[in-house]
């Protein structure tokens, strides 16, 4: 099959769960003999045409915080229709906003939408903004052949708030095997095993700030516990430099918090194995990757009790009350008092990641519900 995957930033991923998802998804259905086509906003890739066996296409958009997605997803569509492709996945309820153009210019392909997360609970959108998310939404569960959902959460969601059976199939992850060099830590002033770790894009949302407010008070209470250890929060902007300029200020002179931008590949990877624990506060996702990732490597995770978290930490690490800066800091206390169990929630996640969310399963699965989508014309003769 010739697949599109639209309504991502690109690849390779830089920052943002859906670009880390589409990258895996796409490279292992190229492995699987598929053709992948990635459409990439020129602003967030450099030049690119095959990556993982994965061919990248750049079509024009407007790099502004309301015209970008549309945009880009609008020239991704014509041009995957120009293609030929026979699959049109969408990716996010925003880009569904045109769902229907598909059908228009290739009848005869489908169209399948991946529902990440509810976006226009996102504080960073405007009354329109949330209006166009929230038709978006519809859009998503309306006008493709499948609809898929990637928590439990948002499957109940859908069914309960448009009548949609969407089709489960969660994000995933790989088991890190290689070690990391520990300058790669001490570059950012951090040592092994003596830092948490928080992995977000920087919006608010995300949650940040809160951290920020609760590691400072944890650390004026609690001298005794935190010396020594520091707090690194690794995300860059997406569209909010504001709120950057904010948590940098919440940050200055305080030399236990560094902030070290956005990372990716080798560096990423030895912040995440080097982290004592990894600290999720967020108020809206989907099913996050960072905490997939986190929890792949071995880490305890400290999340936020929606239940989109839950789903990965109920069992598997440590929540505290969302938007509490209070329960958060009893549960970091919690972490920094107990190494023994974080080592051992540790353990006891990767092996429940390396079971459930593996990437070659979930590809598996995907590719199943193409091949079904192409046949229901034929199934429903048979039925008939």
């Amino acid at each position: 099959m010739k697949i599109a995957m639209i309504g991502q930033k690109g690849i390779p991923a830089r920052a943002g769960g859906i670009e880390r998802h589409v990258e895996e998804l796409s490279a292992e259905l190229a492995a699987r003999g598929h053709e992948v086509l990635v459409f990439c906003r020129s602003w967030y890739v450099w030049p690119i045409r095959n990556h993982r066996g994965v061919r990248c296409i750049k079509t024009p958009t407007i790099a502004t915080k309301h015209l970008d997605a549309i945009i880009h997803t609008f020239t991704s569509i014509v041009r995957a229709a120009y293609e030929k492709v026979d699959v049109f996945h969408i990716h996010g309820v925003g880009p569904a906003l045109l769902a229907w153009l598909p059908k228009l210019l290739r009848p005869s392909a489908k169209v399948i939408v991946t529902f990440h997360c509810i976006d226009r609970h996102h504080q960073k959108w405007g009354w329109f903004a949330r209006t166009m998310l929230a038709l978006g939404e519809r859009s998503a569960v309306t006008f493709p052949d499948a609809t898929i959902a990637v928590s439990k959460t948002l499957e109940t969601y859908c069914r309960m708030s448009y009548g949609t059976n969407a089709k489960y199939i969660p994000n995933g992850t790989q088991i890190p095997q290689a070690d990391a060099d520990p300058a790669v830590v001490q570059g950012f002033g951090l040592e092994p095993g003596k830092y948490l770790m928080m992995c977000s894009r920087l919006v608010k949302h995300k949650g940040a700030h809160l951290l920020i407010d609760a590691w400072k008070r944890l650390v004026r209470e609690r001298p005794d516990l935190t010396r020594g250890l520091k707090l690194a929060i690794v995300g860059g902007s997406a569209f909010t430099d504001d709120y950057v300029k904010k948590l940098r200020r919440m940050a200055q002179g305080d030399d236990s918090i560094v902030l070290t931008g956005t990372q990716t590949g080798s560096t990423l990877h030895a912040l995440f194995l080097n982290s004592y624990a990894c600290v999720h506060p967020s108020e809206s996702e989907g099913l996050p990757i960072a905490v997939l990732e986190a929890m792949s490597y071995g880490k305890c995770v400290l999340s936020s009790d929606i239940p989109e978290n839950l789903e990965l930490t109920e069992n598997y690490g440590l929540s505290f009350r969302r938007g509490s800066i209070t329960d958060l800091k009893a549960k970091m206390i919690e972490l920094l008092e107990n190494p023994e169990d974080v080592r051992e929630i540790g353990k006891r996640a990767r092996a429940h990641i390396s079971k459930t969310y593996d990437w070659k399963d979930i590809a598996e699965t995907t590719e199943y519900l193409y091949e079904l989508i192409q046949l229901e014309p034929q199934l429903k003769d048979v039925a008939a």
